[in-house]
């Protein structure tokens, strides 16, 4: 086992790798920009080591800094967390050069599955579906003629990265070109990589993933799925556990394709295979996530499995000591991903000093964060601020259990979305677990309406 780990990230994450590691005896470093001197990862952390100004191009996307702090500080291990570096194949093929255990799938793994193109043939090769459209696309001809093939609407896509960034939904011929440039330049200045791919849009859909780990000795289990369809301009907003409308029998294959995926490419650690689901029950494959979720916390308490332990066992080398007969997830689970932004003003982000903090409590309530009394949120990064999630026996229970721990979080000095996940838990689409994809477009939809017609009355 590592006695000690460095953890490349930032934020609520960076907190719950060092608590694990805290349990687990091993001593952890932390690695911070200026603007996060001050944070809570860095009063944790056993160590910590500034790797550069505030923007992540300069320190947490500083692969070269990172490095350096590990082997100054005697780091046996590197965690990236998700997001930055977590999925960046070159990063983790440097971490093995430098004899540095990165936490993780191997750097082979991570540049196959990571471009998007080459996992969608790999898996259409071992016989999984997946969903119709195009390999990489050089240039927008070659891009206008492969979007006629596949017929409209449809999305263009980034091969490289994740978290929404470089899609873009195309629902007519004339959109194209604009669109075409607007993803592939959003792609490049996101990962550095411009190379977009095409794919089918499929409507009405449900966007459900299976979550898996892989020891280093060939064991697979799968720990169940988590519903993902709440969803805005592609960033996820609200995760639970069963998928409320998912047919076991759809289930049972989702998890055959899963492993089936997992051993094709020789995958090591944890990862989620992602899936697009219509309303037959036909499950096609997205992509993968070759890293830590988000949204891993919804399995925690499904299945009373540490997912973050289990990654660190993993990468020393540890089987599995359970096997697919011993998962058992059970009850229901919720989560709510709390942003510093504000809906109502076209979701702006906000930053600044907290001044009142009230987490809630209670049996099965349980909120990541990095926030404390007098923390100064900056901002140069992601808006998610806090991950709430819940556990109950019943999924009217679970929501019940998550309006009301909303109720009592309290977050001063910065705007948050806790009254926007408020009002997703009350519509009557998402009660009867019966939304798609776009539930977000038809809220925000409804409000303006709703909205056009006070100011005609009033008028």
């Amino acid at each position: 086992m590592f006695s000690k780990i460095l953890i490349a990230n930032r934020g609520e994450i960076a907190v719950r790798i060092i608590r694990a590691c805290k349990e687990m005896g091993i001593a952890t470093v932390a690695v911070f920009s200026e603007a996060d001197r001050d944070s809570l990862p860095v009063s944790l952390a056993d160590e910590s080591v500034c790797i550069g100004p505030a923007q992540a191009k300069d320190s947490y996307l500083n692969i070269t800094a990172i490095i350096s702090a590990a082997e100054a500080t005697g780091a046996g291990a590197i965690h990236p967390g998700y997001g930055f570096l977590s999925e960046y194949a070159k990063f983790a093929a440097l971490c093995e050069e430098c004899k540095i255990v990165f936490i993780g799938p191997p750097s082979g793994v991570l540049a196959r599955m990571g471009d998007k193109d080459m996992a969608r043939r790999t898996m259409r090769a071992a016989g999984i579906p997946v969903i119709p459209g195009s390999e990489r696309v050089e240039n927008v001809e070659q891009a206008g003629a492969e979007a006629e093939k596949i017929g409209f609407p449809l999305l263009i896509k980034a091969r490289s990265g994740g978290g929404g960034c470089g899609i873009r939904l195309v629902r007519t011929p004339e959109e194209f070109p604009g669109a075409f440039a607007v993803a592939s330049a959003e792609a490049r200045l996101a990962f550095g990589d411009s190379a977009v791919y095409l794919e089918k849009y499929l409507y009405p859909a449900k966007h459900v993933e299976m979550q898996v780990l892989c020891d280093g000795q060939g064991h697979t289990v799968v720990l169940g799925e988590r519903e993902c369809s709440v969803q805005r301009k592609h960033q996820k907003l609200l995760e639970e556990s069963p998928a409320p409308t998912l047919d076991p029998r759809t289930r049972a294959k989702m998890a055959q394709y899963a492993v089936r995926a997992v051993q094709t490419v020789g995958y090591v650690n944890a990862g989620t295979v992602e899936f697009l689901v219509d309303d037959r029950q036909n499950a096609y494959f997205m992509e993968m996530n070759t890293r830590l979720q988000v949204e891993h916390g919804v399995t925690e308490m499904m299945t009373g499995i540490d997912l973050v332990k289990w990654q660190i066992r993993i990468a020393a080398g540890l089987p599995l000591n359970f096997g697919q007969k011993d998962v058992s997830p059970g009850g229901h689970a919720i989560e709510c991903r709390i942003n510093a932004e504000n809906p109502d003003l076209n979701f702006r982000p906000s930053c600044g000093k907290i001044t009142l903090l009230h987490i809630p409590g209670g049996p099965w309530v349980r909120f990541d964060t990095a926030l404390f009394q007098d923390y100064t949120v900056p901002p140069f990064y992601d808006s998610l601020i806090g991950k709430l999630i819940v556990h109950a026996p019943t999924r009217e229970e679970a929501i019940r259990k998550m309006q009301a721990a909303l109720c009592e979080l309290v977050i001063g000095g910065v705007d948050t979305n806790a009254d926007l996940q408020r009002k997703i838990l009350a519509r009557p689409e998402f009660r009867s677990g019966r939304y798609h994809t776009d539930l977000m477009e038809k809220l925000e939809a409804s409000e303006k309406n709703a909205d056009e017609k006070s100011v005609q009355k009033t008028g």
